[in-house]
């Protein structure tokens, strides 16, 4: 018997016109669909005229179900998996699936499509060429510390997911950790209250105090500028002499000739100057 394939097929995030013709080719060809909420994608799928078995496939149960939905592919079954919106596996079900079928040798097929990830990017209006994104921040400080402390001083732009009823406490948490950078805000992205605010963080604050947040919230941030990461750098070494900063760099493992590359390059010299000063090291 042949087996089936799996298909990832993304959903519109707000705007149902957002859907590929491409994607509704696959949800109306296939056996059945596994579904985050059911109930969700039956108004989506009755409003295209899509009449399909439907079964649940959830963070709660995707170890599972994955199982069932290998089973259901080896006895022949065509099976599209959906979420509530966006791209299955980007901070929703279907990675775990899709490990199975790499496990399995099981076919499947990513389906491009909505995304609000890109979308945010590029309605920032700040660096679009290198980004971050981390989908939701834990909620409690010990687990988030560490995701913070990841990518404080990177210079990519970042990119999380936030909710309304945690967006204040996770603004106020950014602006203690990051530091007042810029900000794009995205509210209920291509649905009819879009909205977007750009400011820096502490304006956030203010502008979320006095307007009570409301709907799914995309959160973009600049990334540490060059010039935050440059400053850092030689206030790290600013009151050393050369010799003291070229012994700092050796006692950290590095040998004497990288080492003396090391710090010309951080303080913008000749590897001459520096060599002078490491003589007696």
């Amino acid at each position: 018997m042949e087996t089936g394939k799996l298909y990832l097929v993304p959903t519109p995030i707000g705007n149902l016109k957002d859907i590929t013709l491409r994607a509704l080719e696959v949800l109306e060809s296939v056996d059945e669909i596994a579904a985050e909420d059911t109930r969700t994608s039956l108004k989506l799928l009755n409003h295209f005229n899509i009449k399909k078995s439907l079964f649940s496939y959830h963070k709660h149960n995707e170890k599972g179900k994955s199982l069932d939905i290998i089973n259901k592919l080896k006895s022949g079954l065509n099976i599209a998996l959906i979420t509530d919106a966006g791209t299955p596996g980007i901070s929703d079900p279907g990675s775990v699936i899709v490990e199975k079928c790499i496990e399995e040798n099981i076919e499947f097929e990513v389906l491009p499509g909505a995304t609000a990830i890109t979308t945010a990017l590029v309605y920032s209006g700040l660096d679009t060429t290198r980004f971050l994104f981390r989908g939701f921040l834990p909620r409690e400080n010990k687990e988030r510390n560490p995701v913070i402390e990841e990518v404080k001083n990177v210079r990519d732009t970042l990119i999380f997911y936030e909710a309304p009823h945690r967006l204040l406490n996770t603004l106020g948490y950014l602006k203690s950790n990051l530091g007042n950078r810029r900000i794009a805000i995205c509210r209920e992205l291509t649905k009819l209250h879009e909205e977007i605010y750009r400011g820096k963080i502490s304006e956030a604050i203010d502008f979320f105090v006095d307007n009570r947040p409301r709907g799914e919230f995309v959160l973009v941030i600049e990334g540490k500028s060059y010039e935050d990461i440059k400053a850092e750098k030689e206030a790290l070494w600013s009151d050393l002499t050369i010799r003291e900063h070229l012994v700092k760099v050796i006692e950290e493992g590095i040998d004497k000739k990288e080492a003396i590359k090391f710090v010309a390059k951080e303080r913008g010299i000749a590897k001459k100057e520096v060599y002078k000063h490491s003589m007696d090291i």
